[in-house]
């Protein structure tokens, strides 16, 4: 062992030994009653918490929508010619009925008169074949039967003298014969005469006044096409609004079919959306509902007009049609807006704020509760109708539970907590722990 190392040794006996009481000492001191160890305090997390309430709650179905008018008109005319006169100007407002636009009319008021003209005439027929052509047929051909008859009448007595003298030797065979040949004739005529009477009454006047009755309907109806030729130069607004579409000016052309004025009601609009089948499912016409429109600060009460009694088959949801009211104009057509729509309502409800419900992963709703040892425990429950401020639930709560409504997000189970007033802005977010003083 060298002498260095002789030292160390010698050096490190020492401090042990000085070491060894200072520690003897102070083992008793440790035991002693007066020395304790400082206690931790234990951490609590502020929060706010509220039993469930009993009451009515209604289903709030929100949804996007746009804004249409109740009625909207693309007159078009149904003839092409020029534009005559405008009588509107874009923006007016017009009445059911009001003349809108005249086109140039002058030839089909010419082909009107014209039609007048053939309709007279056919008048003046119609009413020379049944009151003086048709009577005096008739009178004639009576008139030839009777007479027909008379002659008849005269050659049979005629024959009945004649067969007599010739009995008696009186007068030869021949003047029999000629009697007898002069009987045949007129009965021969009689039975002409007879006959074209009866053809006349039956046949012949039917035909004739069909003919007549035949010539002034068609008359009767090229005159009114005529007409109604003119009249489709008169543009007329089929319902009260207002001109929202004018394309063309005094002189131009308009053409059949393409639209020349348009008008628009907008005193009543329809927020139209599309809503899931079984949100749907419990709406029906007059439910109520609000719309939010952009720029206006209050929602707008509206009623249901239509619901869809069959699915979209693009979307597979269901059209609904809400009408609000827009006298003032101030609310315009086209304008996106939000739908909150009144559905399906309990009496008698258990629910909290939506504030306190949590979602697993999952999928699982929960809430957190105040136990009687004053830490947070979590209870699984079964949500019914949210109406956007509560929450029904259905099963997983009790009226008697104390409900953590604010600071829920984050806690552990077991986690202390002290239910406090609302929380002001100096308070913690809700979540985050505050520690007691």
């Amino acid at each position: 062992m060298s002498e260095r190392t002789k030292m160390n040794a010698t050096r490190r006996t020492r401090i042990l030994r000085l070491l060894i009481p200072m520690v003897a000492a102070a083992l008793p001191l440790a035991f002693l009653p007066g020395c304790k160890k400082a206690a931790v305090p234990e951490t609590q997390v502020a929060v706010q918490a509220a039993h469930p309430e009993l009451g009515p709650i209604a289903e709030q179905i929100t949804a996007d929508a746009i804004l249409a008018p109740i009625a909207q008109a693309a007159i078009a005319p149904k003839i092409s010619a020029p534009v005559r006169k405008f009588y509107v100007e874009r923006g007016q407002r017009v009445h059911a009925g009001e003349l809108l636009v005249t086109l140039e009319n002058n030839d089909l008021a010419a082909a009107a008169t014209d039609n007048k003209g053939s309709l007279e005439a056919a008048q003046a027929a119609y009413a020379t074949a049944t009151k003086a052509q048709v009577p005096e047929d008739t009178l004639k051909a009576e008139s030839d039967l009777a007479q027909a008859k008379a002659n008849l009448d005269l050659n049979q007595s005629i024959v009945n003298s004649r067969k007599q003298l010739f009995a008696e030797g009186a007068i030869p065979g021949r003047d029999l014969d000629t009697a007898q040949a002069a009987l045949v004739q007129a009965q021969a005529a009689y039975d002409a005469a007879a006959k074209h009477l009866e053809s006349l009454r039956s046949v012949s006047r039917e035909a004739a006044l069909k003919s007549a009755q035949g010539q002034l309907t068609s008359a009767e109806g090229k005159y009114n096409g005529a007409e109604a030729q003119v009249t489709y130069s008169e543009i007329r607004s089929p319902i009260s609004g207002v001109v929202i579409d004018r394309p063309l000016f005094a002189g131009e052309t308009a053409a059949a079919g393409a639209p020349l004025i348009t008008v628009m009601d907008t005193s009543v609009l329809l927020a139209k959306t599309h809503i899931g089948q079984s949100l749907a499912q419990h709406l029906k016409v007059d439910d109520a509902a609000v719309v939010h429109i952009p720029g206006v600060a209050d929602p707008v009460p509206a009623t249901v007009t239509l619901v869809s009694p069959a699915l979209d088959p693009g979307s597979t949801t269901v059209e609904v049609w809400l009408k609000i009211d827009n006298k003032t104009g101030k609310i315009k057509v086209g304008t996106p807006v939000k739908v909150t729509i009144t559905g399906k309502t309990v009496a008698q409800a258990l629910k909290v704020p939506d504030s306190a419900i949590q979602t697993a992963d999952d999928g699982t709703k929960s809430v957190m509760v105040v136990g009687n040892d004053g830490a947070a425990h979590r209870k699984p429950v079964t949500l019914g109708i949210d109406d956007g401020t509560d929450v029904q639930v259905t099963s997983g709560l009790a009226p008697t539970d104390l409900v953590i409504t604010t600071g829920a997000y984050g806690l552990d189970e077991g986690t202390k907590v002290k239910v406090g007033p609302a929380a002001d802005q100096d308070a913690p977010p809700a979540g985050k722990a505050k520690v007691d003083d």
